[in-house]
């Protein structure tokens, strides 16, 4: 599916696949801070950081520090005795972002399966609240959002204003709001919401 339901703002965990167990999994998007080029070694031999070298649209490269809280314990107060000019807020995330083309890269942590580890995000192939009708798919990005998903298809009523995710629910593809369709989309999405963990 493209268009505004692909490129909404996502929050900073999802709800993914787990590609070990297929269990229901979190994502959570990894923090890229620019960094000065008389800094490269220390982030090169850190623990705690990736280096790596990115390209802006224009073709231009930059260097980067890249923290995966999903593997260090989920804050940025882990970061102590960094570089003069850098702080560990820096490395803080915001509840929302918008997806940045070749930059989708975090953890995911498994509680079935213990698994944790780098992962590059395909969204929307890694969601585990997902279903396919008539080769397009439904997506959300969590259970929450998967709730209110069902709730606003299975509603005669579909006034956004009672809705917490209006943003989420104005871009859902009319084929999953059509009458006929309906019965179908809200078993399969039940039955997710049935296998998912609370």
């Amino acid at each position: 599916m493209t268009g505004l339901y692909d490129w909404n703002p996502m929050p900073h965990q999802l709800d993914v696949t787990c590609s070990a167990c297929g269990k229901q999994a979190v994502f959570e998007f990894a923090e890229i801070v620019r960094i000065r080029p008389k800094d490269r070694e220390y982030f090169k031999n850190s623990k705690l950081f990736d280096y790596r070298v990115f390209q802006d649209s224009c073709g231009h490269n930059w260097r980067g520090a890249v923290y995966y809280a999903g593997l260090h314990g989920g804050s940025s107060a882990e970061l102590r005795h960094l570089p003069d000019g850098y702080k560990s807020e820096y490395w803080a995330h915001s509840p929302y972002l918008y997806r940045n083309h070749g930059l989708d890269i975090g953890a995911v942590r498994c509680h079935s399966c213990g698994v944790r580890r780098k992962h590059d995000l395909a969204w929307s192939d890694d969601a585990y609240f997902k279903i396919d009708y008539k080769d397009q798919r439904l997506w959300a990005f969590d259970r929450e959002t998967a709730i209110e998903l069902r709730d606003y298809i299975a509603s005669p009523d579909r006034g956004l204003r009672r809705q917490k995710g209006q943003a989420f629910l104005r871009h859902v593809p009319t084929l999953f709001k059509e009458r006929g369709a309906r019965q179908t989309v809200l078993k399969r999405l039940d039955r997710l919401l049935a296998d998912a963990r609370q």
